[in-house]
Order: C-alpha cells, then sequence, then structure tokens
C-alpha cells in the first residue's frame, strides 16, 4: 500500500481561482502544500493533461505529488475516485476515494486513503450536508481501514486542529485557497496549524518521573501516526466531491 495524502491538501477549482490555476497552486506550495487534487473535469482530456504536466513539475519543485481526480490518472500514477466507482479501483501507486459514510467505507478494497465528508458546512456547496462535525468524523474514522481526509469547509486553524484531534491524517482544502487573495498567505497558516496539533506533546515532570522509574516510555502521538492507533502516512460534504 502506498504512503497516501497527508497536512494540507489543496483540491483544485479554476471557477473560483482568483488567478490562474497554476499560479494559484504555486502559491499554495509555497505555502507547504505537497500534495494537489487536479479537479477540473469538465475539461477535454488534452487540455487536462496539459494542465496535470503544469502542476507536476510546480509540484517537483518541492517534493510534492499531483493526484488527478477520476480514474484516469493523465499519464501518471495516482488518482481520486468518487464513492460511485469504479470498483474495483484501478491498480496504480496511489488511489484515493471520496466517502460520506459507513457503507461506502465498508465498501473499500484496495484504496490507499480516503475523504471523509462533509465535515464543516461549506461555501463551496451550501447546503449540501449534514455535516459531521468533529464528533461524526471521529466515529467515522474508527471504522475507516485506511488514513482519512478531513473534506468540507475547512478554513481555519481551529478546524484544522479539530479534524486531526479526531484522527485525521490531514484535511482537504478547496475554497479557503483558491479564494483566497494571497494563497501563499492561506496556506501556511494552515499548514503551521497542522503540524503542532499532530507534535508530541511535552510529558509533565510527573510523567517523566514514571518513566524514568519503570524505563518504558509512554505512548504519545508523533507526526505522521494516528490518533485513533490506526497506522497513518508519514508526510476531498462532498466539496464538489472529486
Amino acid at each position: 500500500m502506498s504512503c497516501g495524502p497527508a497536512g494540507v491538501v489543496l483540491l483544485t477549482d479554476r471557477w473560483q481561482a482568483r488567478r490562474s490555476l497554476v499560479d494559484v497552486v504555486a502559491g499554495a506550495v509555497a505555502g507547504g502544500v505537497r500534495w494537489v487534487v487536479l479537479r477540473e473535469r469538465d475539461l477535454p482530456r488534452a487540455e487536462r493533461a496539459a494542465l496535470a504536466v503544469d502542476l507536476r513539475a510546480v509540484l517537483a519543485e518541492a517534493g510534492g505529488t499531483l493526484v488527478v481526480a477520476g480514474p484516469d490518472p493523465l499519464d501518471g500514477n495516482a488518482v481520486h475516485l468518487p464513492s460511485a466507482g469504479p470498483y474495483p479501483p484501478p491498480q496504480l501507486d496511489l488511489v484515493g476515494r471520496s466517502c460520506h459514510d459507513r457503507a461506502e467505507l465498508a465498501r473499500l478494497t484496495t484504496e490507499d486513503y480516503v475523504t471523509l465528508s462533509p465535515v464543516f458546512p461549506s461555501r463551496t456547496k451550501p447546503g449540501y450536508g449534514p455535516p459531521l462535525r468533529p464528533d461524526g468524523l471521529r466515529e467515522l474514522i474508527r471504522h475507516s481501514p485506511v488514513p482519512v481526509l478531513a473534506l468540507g469547509g475547512v478554513r481555519s486553524p481551529d478546524q484544522v486542529g479539530a479534524c486531526v484531534e479526531a484522527g485525521a491524517a490531514g484535511v482537504a482544502v478547496l475554497g479557503a485557497i483558491m479564494r483566497a487573495d494571497d494563497p501563499t498567505e492561506v496556506a501556511a497558516t494552515l499548514t503551521a496549524s497542522f503540524r503542532p496539533a499532530i507534535s508530541p506533546k511535552p510529558r509533565s515532570p510527573r510523567e517523566h518521573a514514571e518513566v524514568s522509574g519503570t524505563g518504558l516510555r509512554p505512548t504519545v502521538p508523533t507526526e505522521g501516526s494516528s490518533l485513533t492507533g490506526r497506522p497513518q502516512p508519514s508526510t476531498p460534504i462532498r466539496e464538489n466531491a472529486p
């Protein structure tokens, strides 16, 4: 199984972007984003494939990865599938799927990760839901056999933190970055808020004493680990799901 997306994952929507899609993605990458899901499924394949080439070039400079929404990887090796299919998934290096409930999670086979949505109300798809909220997200994560990205209405550091505390490996963001006057600033704010949420918490003096006395190490979440105990990678409400 491949190591899937984590941290802040950007979903594209050129209709909402305030500048060219390549420029927005470049700005987000400058702000720390390393995973991008290319949507734009209304484009002819040739145009979409050319866009994929441009976005891969932007991401490659930062060691990032482009995931393509739909079963066609556009000459790449990573796709994100809708909940409706296809089943079984194509055999590629990385396959994700949009899920929204336990029934869809139960249909997973060889997928590497999923998005769960909607987590919060979304400006992109107002009225879609009802939103899971962090408690509902946490409950579904308990039933997911693969790492989860929280999707839908994520636009603030507090929301990022709540999703990570619920056990998400990352958050999938669309409107907050696509509509931003400064994509780099927004991306940097969200990625910075993600890191402290999953970093180890300092031990209290009492904990330190107990560890020293027993020779045991306390179990604490570290970056790349799951707060629910489910393996997570190290390093999309359907908010118009990919």
